[in-house]
């Protein structure tokens, strides 16, 4: 299958770095390797699912950017926007969970080639020359003022181009250091996209209002539809350009043990999709890009159908916490073979549109 909508997307990827067989950072001489970002996740699975994807970073002139670069290439990422320069490329050591022992994280990535980003380095005239979607998350501007400065100037300039826009709201408190309030930076750039994701407190964070909680304990458990239409729809008058508002949902019952569902709010109406229950789960990295890269897909794949677009969007998502690595190496027809299995009456929905 191949996909005519070209998708752009920009950020930074790191090298992860993870003890086998769930040992502790402190333990072991051995080291499994992964390149991974929020961004450069979504590029992947994109191009795992036949869409034509060019992916922008900065990346040292180096062997790791050279492997970085060789990396993207695989998997059909388009690279000839990546920007060489700087000394170092981000680096973070993941701890597995496992148990009653939760996952840690060590980050190495001050002073990389990302967060030396400055907005000059890039010609997005030539970048988005073609494009038909340009993705960016909320990562990206928390690294720095250059990096910050250097991904909103892209999403100018896709706005006057008239390119479809795609924001992952992507809040990540600890890289918020150059002296700019989160949500100031933000709610603006937020304000001005088509396609809005974010989990529950993401959500909270751009709304300055509280999402339902999510409390299930079984693929059983009713939601309380009614109040997250109404969160929506004052969403809708906060942010009037969004045209579809994507919430990913998940409940961690343990190390191994999650369940995920998801919403989406388009054109007043609000879709809900299963419960899906994944135990056990063998790597929850990069789950919520997959969630994203799915829907993207399915939005441009299959116009109009809401329905199948979420549905695709939580199976896939589902299914990376089968996949060890950050990047969801799915194929279309695999995402669909299962969904039949996962969600069997994912055509048997009915929105919710109107409560009394």
């Amino acid at each position: 299958m191949s996909n005519n909508t070209k998708f752009v997307t920009m950020g930074e990827i790191m090298l992860r770095m993870t003890r086998p067989d769930y040992q502790r950072i402190i333990q072991g001489n051995k080291i499994d390797g992964f390149f991974g970002g929020s961004e450069a996740n979504v590029a992947v699975s994109l191009a795992m699912m036949g869409n034509n994807v060019e992916y922008v970073t900065r990346l040292p002139n180096n062997m790791l950017g050279v492997a970085c670069r060789n990396e993207l290439r695989r998997y059909q990422v388009g690279t000839k926007h990546i920007i060489w320069g700087g000394s170092r490329l981000g680096k973070y050591f993941y701890e597995q969970a496992a148990s009653l022992r939760g996952s840690s994280i060590a980050y190495d990535r001050e002073h990389s080639s990302m967060m030396t980003l400055h907005t000059h380095m890039i010609d997005w005239r030539e970048i988005l020359r073609g494009a038909d979607v340009f993705h960016w998350s909320g990562i990206s501007c928390a690294l720095s003022e250059g990096a910050s400065d250097a991904t909103l100037d892209g999403l100018d300039e896709a706005i006057r181009r008239g390119i479809y826009t795609s924001v992952d709201i992507n809040y990540r408190k600890n890289l918020w250091k150059y002296g700019q309030e989160a949500r100031d930076v933000l709610f603006p750039a937020v304000k001005a996209c088509h396609i809005v994701f974010g989990d529950t407190g993401e959500w909270e964070l751009i709304t300055g209002m509280k999402v339902p909680k999510f409390e299930a304990r079984d693929t059983h458990y009713k939601m309380d539809l009614k109040a997250y239409k109404e969160f929506f729809d004052k969403a809708q008058e906060m942010l009037p350009k969004g045209r579809h508002f994507v919430m990913a949902i998940r409940n961690v019952l343990s190390a191994s043990h999650h369940l995920l569902t998801g919403l989406l709010y388009a054109d007043g109406v609000l879709y809900h999709t299963g419960i899906i229950d994944i135990n056990p789960v063998l790597d929850p990295m990069g789950v919520g890009d997959a969630f994203i890269a799915a829907y993207l897909h399915a939005h441009f794949r299959w116009h109009g159908q809401h329905q199948k677009h979420l549905d695709y969007a939580l199976t896939a998502s589902a299914m990376k916490n089968t996949i060890m690595g950050d990047f969801n190496l799915l194929t279309e027809l695999e995402v669909l073979d299962t969904m039949k299995e996962v969600l069997p009456d994912h055509n048997q929905f009915i929105p919710i549109k109107t409560y009394t």
